[in-house]
């Protein structure tokens, strides 16, 4: 007899025999891609993975002796003596991996090729007497390959095949080990039940909404989506200006578009982490905890509620790893990376996209510089595995240039424009060049206003001067906070000059303004968020200056709106915060150029905002639908290659001869966010403070850290490293760092302080 996984009997009356295992994984991997007509190579897969388990080596290590024993290269052995190449290489790259990931092919030296080449020495041709591999020689994919990218066609389709046995190996493993852990998986409320859900949610919703154009116009939308779902899977756009809804109406096309046509799950996929949180709970409030998961790396199952909190804590947590749940939520790093990962961890999810409904929202946010690699695999979801995308934005990049005819997007609106018209609350116009002191100036004839530069440095440097006080003189004395309970007061002091200075910094701050950037840790901009509503609700004072951050999913409403230049997506999402409740006949949106040298843009900035600015020029309205159609063709005929930094498409056509895939070296490069910076925990407030100390009370950080994602500050490594000089941080298991001088180095007003120090003065540096 041959064993799969021991238990801690001896005489092995409970240990899981190879071959119930093997054809387990051959039978729930068979399953998983039959999805996309690929179940004959999911079930070689299994029946495959392990067969080095026969060896007697691997049956001694089950006994107890300590010994090393590579099982997952016999697999892809068998299957080089067994089928032609490129049966063969599939098989070989996803059986030799399904443990450390997918491997480069290489060559003779490295990789996959000299894996394979090595003399195996342990024997396990017993699998023969209990195994029967079935023929593949004449099985071939039903690929369709888009604008002739065959070699991308077959590493995706590999690596949908990874993801079917990987998922599978787990599952039947768990089911062996965990019985009890494995009982909580699946346990989702069918669409069907979510569908009525919903349509009780919106009846409700609709009927009690006020009667006006806006209210009238939101419900076409709703109702267009809804007439739009009856179209076969395919590739969508969904036009519908801030305010129109589309949270909620492109929900109504996924699930009337799940069941018109049977699909498996819907996807919400997001830029930030933000708007994820708030579209999150509002699909918890309809569907229940139980069926919804948010996947980011803020995400902490610990947080989510319901009435048996153990059971939905580890559904959710089971979930995370495969995404077999009804309804996810998730980034544009997690989705995107893990199209393009070798690893097990993130790969394992991706057989569940196959007929799902994929929404992107904010779309106009897919990275430039990998944009033709998404759109190449949203479009072999689309075409080969039998998926619908959704592309959902205010601003609808023009992608048509860069798609395959098979895949343009059909606009589920009828008249985009006339939406447009509706729902346009602003008036755009061009300051031209402007320095800071006289932008200062007009944002303090402002009861009422928000400034967005490009950077941090701006945007610290701006808000100093827009926070000082012009009824505040400095005397030789710095000016406590009791001193502002006067309306005429003068202090003097009898310290040195630095006192006086100090405290007049204190006095002179203006209790009206604000500064938000990444410096501040997101619970801390969450306060201040909540404090910038209420003024405004009240119609009291309130100047924000802000960086970029607070463009998409922030929920706010200023009377007026200044934007750097930038691009016209950019300057679309900034008037999102202007006059958004239409209480005005017309807010107003001011775009400038800064002559400020930190207020210059960086160079991908500086390109952005050099075609907005022709944009500007060609468009009385800047921001209208062809304005913006043209925006996005000019930016990406400027790109050319760059919509393709890392030649991430080239790389799997190169050695297509051969089948011969970089899946390591592409994996690596696949970063949409660099990887050049570090974390610093922020003890913000108690709570935070009470987390590190019980992490150092258990030695456990792994328990609690996700907890403490929202009192995260990410820095550059030059900066970490000057922080660790300073002696300014402390770290947790050598994995996490924590500001330790909180009152030296972090302000309630901007955020983290980037400090130098000359003279015994301090300099601040955005």
């Amino acid at each position: 007899m041959y064993y799969a996984h021991s238990t801690d009997r001896q005489d092995k009356s409970d240990w899981q025999p190879l071959k119930v295992h093997l054809e387990n994984v051959a039978d729930i991997a068979s399953g998983f891609s039959r999805e996309f007509n690929a179940e004959q190579f999911g079930y070689a897969s299994g029946l495959l993975h392990d067969i080095g388990k026969y060896s007697p080596e691997f049956q001694r290590r089950l006994d107890g002796v300590k010994i090393r024993v590579d099982h997952s290269t016999a697999g892809a052995q068998e299957a080089r003596k067994l089928y032609g190449i490129f049966q063969s290489r599939i098989l070989e790259y996803i059986i030799t991996g399904h443990h450390g990931g997918l491997l480069n092919y290489g060559t003779k030296e490295c990789g996959l090729d000299e894996r394979l080449s090595r003399p195996f020495l342990s024997d396990y041709s017993a699998y023969k007497s209990e195994i029967l591999v079935p023929d593949l020689n004449k099985v071939r994919p039903s690929l369709t390959p888009i604008n002739n990218k065959i070699g991308f066609a077959i590493s995706f389709y590999t690596r949908m095949l990874f993801s079917c046995l990987v998922d599978a190996d787990f599952l039947d493993t768990e089911r062996f080990i965990s019985p009890d852990k494995s009982y909580f998986r699946g346990q989702h409320e069918s669409f069907d039940k979510l569908f009525t859900k919903f349509d009780n949610y919106m009846k409700t919703k609709l009927s009690t909404a006020a009667e006006n154009s806006i209210n009238r116009y939101r419900r076409e939308i709703y109702e267009q989506c809804i007439e739009k779902a009856e179209l076969p899977p395919q590739m969508f756009s969904l036009t519908v200006p801030t305010g129109g809804g589309k949270t909620l109406s492109s929900m109504a096309f996924a699930l009337n578009h799940l069941k018109k046509h049977n699909l498996n799950r819907i996807l919400y996929v997001i830029p930030y982490t933000s708007i994820i949180e708030q579209n999150a709970d509002i699909f918890r409030e309809i569907f229940g905890n139980q069926n919804v998961l948010e996947h980011h790396s803020n995400y902490d199952p610990k947080n989510e509620k319901s009435e048996n909190t153990d059971v939905a804590q580890e559904k959710l947590k089971l979930s995370s790893e495969n995404w077999d749940i009804p309804i996810i939520v998730t980034t544009n790093v997690q989705f995107f990376e893990s199209l393009f990962s070798n690893r097990v961890s993130r790969c394992r999810k991706l057989h569940n996209l196959a007929k799902s409904v994929i929404i992107l929202d904010e779309a106009q946010m897919l990275p430039t510089s990998f944009l033709k690699p998404c759109l190449a695999a949203l479009s072999e979801l689309v075409v080969n595995y039998g998926s619908t995308v959704v592309i959902c934005t205010a601003t609808q990049p023009n992608l048509n240039e860069l798609l395959d005819q098979r895949v343009k997007p059909v606009e589920i609106i009828h008249s985009p424009q006339e939406l447009y018209e509706a729902f346009r609350r602003v008036h755009v116009a061009d300051l031209g060049d402007i320095s800071d002191s006289d932008l200062s100036a007009r944002l303090k004839a402002h009861n009422q206003v928000l400034c967005i530069v490009n950077t941090r440095k701006h945007a610290q440097n701006l808000y100093e001067q827009l926070s000082k006080s012009d009824n505040c003189y400095h005397l030789s004395a710095r000016l406590s906070a009791k001193l502002k309970a006067h309306k005429q007061v003068r202090c003097i002091v009898n310290t040195r000059r630095k006192h006086a200075q100090n405290l007049y910094g204190q006095l002179s701050k203006s209790n009206s303004c604000y500064h938000l950037s990444a410096r501040m840790c997101p619970v801390h901009r969450r306060k201040k968020l909540k404090e910038i509503k209420d003024l405004l609700r009240k119609g009291a004072e309130c100047r924000v200056v802000s960086t970029q951050l607070i463009e998409a999913g922030v929920d706010i409403d200023f009377p007026a709106v200044y934007r750097a230049m930038s691009g016209i997506d950019s300057v679309c999402q900034a008037s999102g915060r202007c006059n958004r409740e239409g209480k005005l006949a017309s807010g107003e949106v001011y775009v400038f150029r800064s002559t400020e040298d930190y207020g210059k843009a960086t160079h991908w900035q500086s390109r952005i905002a050099e075609i907005g600015s022709m944009v500007f020029d060609e468009w009385d309205d800047p921001l209208s639908l062809p304005a913006v159609d043209r925006y996005f063709e000019k930016l990406y005929s400027y790109e050319g290659d760059g919509l393709d930094k890392k030649r991430v498409l080239p790389a799997f056509e190169e050695r297509l001869k051969d089948v011969a895939f970089p899946f390591e070296d592409v994996a690596n490069v696949f970063n949409l966010i660099e990887n050049d910076t570090r974390d610093i925990i922020i003890l913000y407030d108690e709570k935070a403070r009470s987390i590190i100390k019980q992490i150092q009370q258990t030695g456990l950080p792994g328990k609690y850290i996700r907890n403490l994602q929202g009192y995260t500050v990410s820095v550059y490594v030059e900066e970490f490293k000057a922080l660790e000089k300073s002696n300014a941080i402390f770290s947790i298991d050598d994995r996490f760092f924590v500001l330790k001088k909180l009152d030296d180095y972090y302000s309630e007003d901007t955020g983290l302080l980037n400090r130098k120090y000359n003279d015994d003065d301090l300099l601040l540096i955005a």
